[in-house]
This record gives structure tokens, sequence and C-alpha cells, in this order.
């Protein structure tokens, strides 16, 4: 069963396990909207393997009973991502840490079920880049958890620390399926529905396009990950018996800024991609004018600061090779391109 299966990563993870011949029950919210359905339905169509879907919300007790019937393996994707957020308690914790208990707690109930795999973040190991250089020898680990942000500082952050807190809690409650931990840094790459992606990394390769960045872009250090790369590993966390505890998934440490200009080396010509950073002082004045979440202390620990985790658990222990942080950017704003979001 995946949860939150017509999201961006859930998405790829729903191809692979397809093209692995396997029956995916898909828990969405509206199984009679075809129109969201499309590009999974295309997909089965294509391969060995069969979806069924099923309704369920992430908020309402008992509602993944029926798509978890019979099910051996869970993956837990869905959960709210935005950063701009007027009630953050309504609109991000609730549905993340409720979300959990309700999947969580249905697992426990399922008799079929023997490995959940959650889709956690590394935002639950970390809220700005400055918590780097805070880290055991300057790198994020598996080891370290986020214990700076809060509901009125990053509170995206404080949600996914919060529900996989309760996720551990559960697992260590009860002995009949054992917990895979998934923790992705930024995700970009192709997305498989483009014209209806509303991921945040779209929204970010948009701006990079349109001229919003066009005087230059935030130098904020950032890791990022390939979302094929990233659905290769929510599959290798269910499978490999050997796969165990939290596992960062990062290809790459790197900045908004060498992520820019590897696209300005291709579309420069066409699109008004940024090559050069916006001076700190700057982002200092106008940031909080321009997005509310650019705050003058998220501008002081995150631009121009290095961002570093250690990804080497995830190669060591799920396999995983990560693809060319360039292939990510060209393939993610191709698509895009040709999907109509970027004109």
């Amino acid at each position: 069963m995946v949860t939150g299966a017509t999201g961006y990563v859930a998405g790829w993870l729903v191809k692979k396990l397809l093209e692995e011949g396997l029956t995916v029950h898909a828990a969405v919210r509206d199984p009679k909207n075809k129109t969201k359905l499309a590009h999974l339905d295309e997909l089965a169509a294509n391969s060995a393997g069969s979806i069924k879907y099923f309704k369920a919300d992430l908020l309402q007790p008992g509602s993944y009973a029926e798509a978890m019937e019979g099910c051996e393996l869970i993956y837990h994707t869905a959960s709210p991502y935005t950063l701009t957020v007027n009630n953050p308690q309504k609109e991000l914790i609730d549905p993340a840490l409720k979300g959990t208990q309700n999947v969580l707690s249905q697992a426990s109930e399922t008799p079929s079920v023997k490995r959940v795999v959650v889709t956690s973040s590394c935002a639950a190991i970390y809220t700005d880049a400055s918590d780097c250089e805070n880290a055991p020898n300057g790198v994020l680990t598996e080891d370290v958890w986020n214990t700076t942000a809060s509901l009125s500082y990053q509170p995206y952050s404080y949600s996914k620390t919060l529900a996989e807190k309760e996720a551990w809690k559960m697992a260590e409650a009860q002995d009949r399926w054992d917990l895979v931990v998934v923790n992705p840094c930024g995700v970009f790459g192709p997305a498989l529905n483009a014209k209806a992606s509303t991921s945040e990394s779209t929204n970010i390769m948009k701006q990079m396009a349109d001229g919003t960045m066009k005087m230059g872009v935030p130098n904020i250090g950032i890791g990022v990950v390939d979302v094929r790369d990233l659905a290769e590993a929510h599959f290798q966390a269910g499978y490999k018996p050997e796969a165990n505890g939290r596992n960062i998934i990062a290809g790459h440490n790197t900045s908004f800024l060498e992520m820019a200009q590897i696209l300005h080396r291709k579309y420069a010509d066409k699109y008004r991609v940024p090559d050069k950073a916006l001076p700190k002082w700057l982002l200092t004045l106008v940031g909080p004018i321009v997005n509310k979440a650019i705050t003058r202390p998220f501008v002081k620990k995150n631009v121009t600061v290095e961002w570093k985790a250690d990804n080497s658990k995830s190669k060591r222990e799920l396999g995983i090779t990560y693809r060319p942080l360039e292939e990510t950017m060209l393939d993610d704003f191709q698509a895009l391109i040709s999907a109509g979001v970027i004109k």
C-alpha cells in the first residue's frame, strides 16, 4: 500500500513497484478523480503490475483499513509540504502527526503487515544549514535530530520531526512489523505528472525561469536528491531485509546558486535563469517583503552557509547510486517545459 500515491515522490515509487510486477494499493483522497489518477493508470497499463485505488483520509482514524488489507508492505509517503501557511498547526502539524498515527495504528491492526516504510525528511534532522556546523564534525548524520524548529519557526521541519518521533515510538510499542525511515533532502527531477505538479521544487524551478530571480538567486546551502533515486531508495528500504533505522537520502551537498548555474549554461538564451547570487545584505532587506518565509533569521542561518550530510549509509545498506546533479536539474527543467509549466 502507498499513501499519498498521486504525489511527486510516490508517483515514481508506484512506477517502480508496478514495473516489478507488484499489486499496488493506492490510498488516495478521491478514487473517482480520473484526471488526478490518469498518469498512474497509464503507468499500470504499461507495466507488469496492477493498481487498485482506495479512498482514505490522513485525518480520519480507520480510513486505511480497506486499503491495507492483505498488504505486507506499507509505504507512508503522504504529508503536506508547503512553506507558506496561515495556520501551521492545522495545515502542517495535524496532517503529519495524525496521519502517521492513523496509518501506523492500522498497521498494528492488520495481520498481514510486516514492514512499514515512512517518508520522513532531512527536515527531521536539521532546520537551517547552520545546524550542520553544530553537528558532529560539521556533517549531518542519521544520529542527529532537529532541535531548532518550532511551531513559529520553520513549522514544516517541526511537523516532520514530530511525525517521525511518533513513528518510532509506535514502532517500539509493538513487535509484529518493523519500521524503516527514509530521510530525503531537497527533491528535484522530472515529475511524472509535471502539468499538475504542486511541489515546492517545481515552484523554485519556475521562479528560476520566469525572471523572479533575474537579479540573482538566494545562495542557500541545500542538499539535493533526484526524485528517481529517492523512489529507488524507498523500494530498497521496503525489500532489502537488512534495511533499518533512519536513512539520509541526499545525492549532493550543493546550493541554489550551483543549481541555477547548471540551468543558466543550457537555457540562458531562452529563459532568465540567474547565474549569480543575490547579495546577502540585500536579501536581508527585501527577503521578508518578497516572501514571508525568508525572514532575517532564516537569511542569516542559510544564505552562504554550507550544507553537508553523510549519505554513506544509503549507499552501503540500500545500494543507492546517485545520478549527477546536472542530469537532475536539466531533466526537471525540460519536463516542466514539455508540460507547458515553464513557457
